[in-house]
């Protein structure tokens, strides 16, 4: 299913001519809706640059110059990357959204996958990425934007894979997505695929996990590359880019600074204020599928009492106790 993309940032939508393209990269903060919508609330960092093709028909192909057309960078400065993770974990809160993660584009027409570094893709398939770009840069076949009734940029997106429920979780409300984000962690790497002017975001791999202490081990998704394969050799899929997005709130732990800014006590309060955001929502998820059962009382006034550490074993129990009661219905 098609999503929305709100604000998508510049090395998602890098483009080329014959004469030149777009490299660079951007790193930023991605927040979600209730219907799983992308939307970029905040850049880490963007560099962009224009590289520019000699001139010569038998280098045509390869790279006279570079003119940076772009660069905006917080991601060494612990002050400036604090103010903006809490400005934008508030926002988050107001707006009703949900912390998604934390998405990476790089764009280099594929000369160089070091979001792939430890994974060993075929160098066949990389010729082809190289190729079908030069394609897509040719044919100026690259993603188009659409500006909505408010004057915002989105684009359409569509994840791809056989494990892409990993990365489009489905869920019809708020708390339905927010139960299964509140412990995920890892993250998942592909390839961003042009077709009929939408964006396809095919899964390589991932690692992500749904539970505390649940492991998973990356994989190539060998079915998945078939299909970039046959999309590319029949001219319906064009590749613009390498992508990795960190999902969950413990994507925060993947900064480089990390180390630097946790013990921040701004930065804690507001992770303080949206644990408990994400906590009323979980427990309303489960607060209303026990009352469908006609089970429990009103606990709201003992759950606001409770400290953390008791709200979340709380969670724990009611959703077991929600897991056994269906598992004995279904019975």
């Amino acid at each position: 299913m098609p999503l929305d993309f709100y604000n998508p940032p510049s090395a998602f939508l890098a483009s080329g001519t014959k004469k030149g393209m777009d490299i660079g990269g951007s790193k930023i903060i991605v927040s979600i809706d209730k219907s799983h919508n992308f939307y970029n609330e905040g850049n880490i960092y963007t560099e962009m640059s224009w590289a520019a093709f000699y001139e010569e028909e038998d280098l045509s192909n390869q790279i006279d110059t570079f003119t940076t057309t772009e660069y905006d960078s917080i991601r060494e400065d612990p002050v400036a990357l604090v103010d903006m993770i809490v400005k934008i974990i508030y926002q988050i809160i107001n707006n009703q959204k949900i912390f998604y993660g934390i998405a990476d584009f790089e764009v280099n027409a594929f000369l160089s996958p070091s979001i792939f570094k430890k994974l060993k893709l075929d160098y066949k398939i990389i010729n082809k990425l190289l190729e079908a770009h030069k394609r897509t840069r040719e044919k100026g076949l690259f993603p188009q934007i659409i500006i909505d009734d408010k004057g915002i940029n989105k684009i359409k997106i569509e994840f791809q894979g056989t494990k892409k429920k990993n990365v489009h979780i489905h869920g019809s409300k708020l708390e339905d997505l927010i139960n299964q984000l509140r412990l995920a962690k890892g993250f998942a790497v592909g390839i961003v695929c042009t077709s009929r002017n939408a964006a396809n975001m095919y899964i390589i791999s991932d690692n992500i996990v749904f539970s505390k202490d649940e492991i998973a081990e990356m994989y190539i998704d060998d079915d998945n590359i078939k299909v970039i394969e046959y999309g590319i050799k029949k001219k319906l899929l064009f590749p613009i880019s390498w992508f990795r997005i960190d999902i969950g709130i413990r994507s925060l732990e993947t900064l480089e600074l990390w180390d630097q800014i946790k013990e921040d006590p701004e930065l804690n309060k507001a992770l303080g204020h949206y644990e408990r955001y994400i906590n009323a929502l979980v427990y309303k998820k489960f607060k209303s599928q026990a009352e469908s059962q006609k089970i429990g009382t009103d606990s709201e006034e003992d759950w606001m009492i409770m400290t953390p550490k008791e709200r979340k074993k709380a969670l724990r129990d009611m959703e077991k106790a929600i897991e056994i009661l269906n598992k004995e219905y279904k019975e």
